[in-house]
C-alpha cells in the first residue's frame, strides 16, 4: 500500500488500461485449468511496523488478533519498514554502514506479534514494505538502489537471512515471507511526484532469485512470495521459473478504491463522483472488467504459480454503498480463482474497525466502531 506517493501519472495510464480491458475476452475465465497452489487465506494487514520510526507504529491490540480469529479469518500480513528494527539515528537519512544495525529489542516486538498471531491459528506473511534500497513510498532517502546496486542487494539478502534464521523453527504452513512490497521504479526515487512504472523484469528476477536462494539455504521449505510489478498489480510470468508464489492487489479500478485519496490527487475535492459499475468515457467498468483485469493472474495459476491477494480494500471517502457493491464483485472474482485476500488494515481508513466513514452507522464493538456490513461481506467469503 502506498500511503504517500502521488500517482497522477499512473492514474492517466491506468484509465487507458482499464478502458481497454473492458474490450478483452473473458468467456474462458471460469474454465479452471489448475487449482491455486496457495491456500485461500483471508484476513488483514497489521501496521505495527509500517513506519520507519517505531515510535510512530500502530500497535495491534491483543483483542484484535482474537477477533480476527473468532470471526473465522486465518491470515495476517505484516508490512515492515526495515529501519523500524534498526538501531540508527532517525533524524537523518540512513547510511550504507547502518543498514544491518539490527536492534534485538525491536526485533523481539516483531517476534511477539508473529507468535501471538500464530497462537491464534493465523498464517503470518512477513513483508518488507521498505527494504534496503527501495520503498514505493517516497519522502525519505535510501543510500542506494535495490534494483541496480549490488551493495543494496547484499543488504536485502542479509535482512532476509536474518529473518530466515530467526524463524527457522516455525512451519511454512504458519509463516511465509513476502520479499518486497510493490516493486516500482521512479525517475527520481526521492521525489513522490516523479513519474515511474514497473521495474525491469531482468532486475526483478535477479533480486528475487538472490533473496529466494538466501532464504531457501536456511529453510528449504519456507514459502516465499513475490509481489506483482508496477506497484503490485502486474503479474510477473518472468518469475515463474523460480520457486515463488505471487501476490496481486485488489484496488482495481483505482478511481473507486482510492476515491479522493490525498496521496493520489492533488485536489481531492475536484474528483468527480463515482458509482458502480463505473462509467469511464464510453466504457462501463463492471465485474467482467474485473475478470479481465485478473486474467493474467489466472494465467499464472494455470501455469502452476500460487497466487494470493496481499492487499485490497477501499479508502473511506468512497460512498459506502458504492464500495460494498464494487468490492463484492472483487471478492467474487477472487473466489472464482480460489485466491485469498488481505484487507489493507484491520482498524483504520480501509478497515472494518474505526474507518472514519461518514455514511456508516457503526456498531459499538467493545468500544470500537465496527462496520458490520463490511465485516459480513468479508465473512461471507469464508
Amino acid at each position: 500500500m502506498n500511503l504517500s506517493d502521488s500517482r497522477r501519472d499512473f492514474m492517466k495510464k491506468a484509465a487507458l488500461a482499464t478502458a481497454g480491458a473492458s474490450l478483452l475476452p473473458y468467456s474462458s475465465f471460469s474454465e479452471v485449468k489448475s487449482k491455486n497452489k496457495l491456500p485461500a487465506w483471508k484476513g488483514f494487514n497489521l501496521l505495527d511496523f509500517f513506519s520507519h520510526n517505531p515510535d510512530q507504529g500502530r500497535p495491534t491490540k491483543p483483542a484484535y488478533i482474537q477477533w480476527i480469529a473468532d470471526w473465522g479469518f486465518d491470515f495476517v500480513r505484516v508490512p515492515i519498514s526495515y529501519p523500524s528494527y534498526l538501531n540508527i539515528d532517525r533524524s537523518r537519512p540512513i547510511r550504507p554502514d547502518e543498514v544491518l544495525n539490527f536492534d534485538e529489542s525491536r526485533l523481539e516486538k516483531v517476534d511477539a506479534l508473529v507468535e501471538r498471531a500464530i497462537k491464534h491459528g493465523l498464517h503470518v506473511s512477513l513483508n518488507l514494505h521498505r527494504a534496503p534500497g527501495f520503498c514505493i513510498n517516497a519522502g525519505f532517502e535510501e543510500p542506494y538502489n535495490l534494483w541496480k546496486d549490488q551493495e543494496a542487494l547484499e543488504a536485502f539478502c542479509a535482512h532476509w537471512e536474518m529473518w530466515a534464521k530467526r524463524y527457522r523453527g516455525i512451519s511454512s504452513k504458519r509463516l511465509s515471507f513476502d520479499l518486497v512490497n510493490e516493486p516500482f521504479q521512479r525517475e527520481n526515487p526521492n521525489d513522490q511526484h516523479s513519474p515511474g512504472g514497473p521495474v525491469d523484469v531482468v532486475d526483478y528476477h535477479r533480486v528475487a532469485k538472490a533473496a529466494l536462494e538466501t532464504i531457501k539455504s536456511v529453510k528449504k521449505s519456507r514459502l516465499v512470495i513475490a509481489d506483482g510489478n508496477g506497484g503490485g498489480g502486474i503479474a510477473v510470468p518472468e518469475l515463474a521459473d523460480l520457486d515463488l508464489s505471487q501476490s496481486c492487489r485488489g484496488y482495481h479500478p483505482f478511481p473507486i478504491s482510492h476515491y479522493k485519496a490525498s496521496w493520489v490527487y492533488k485536489d481531492p475535492e475536484s474528483v468527480p463522483p463515482v458509482d458502480w459499475p463505473l462509467q469511464q468515457g464510453e466504457n462501463s467498468l463492471d465485474i467482467d472488467n474485473i475478470r479481465n483485469y485478473y486474467a493474467p493472474w489466472k494465467a499464472l495459476i494455470d501455469q502452476g504459480v500460487g497466487v494470493h491477494c496481499g492487499e485490497c480494500g477501499c479508502f473511506n471517502q468512497t460512498p459506502h454503498e458504492v464500495f460494498l457493491a464494487w468490492f463484492g464483485d472483487v471478492l467474487q472474482v477472487l473466489k472464482e480463482m480460489e485466491v485469498g485476500f488481505g484487507i489493507w488494515e484491520f482498524s483504520g481508513a480501509f478497515g472494518v474497525l474505526n474507518s472514519g466513514r461518514k455514511d456508516v452507522v457503526y456498531e459499538d464493538w467493545y468500544g470500537e466502531k465496527l462496520d458490520r456490513k463490511f465485516l459480513e461481506l468479508l465473512k461471507a467469503q469464508i
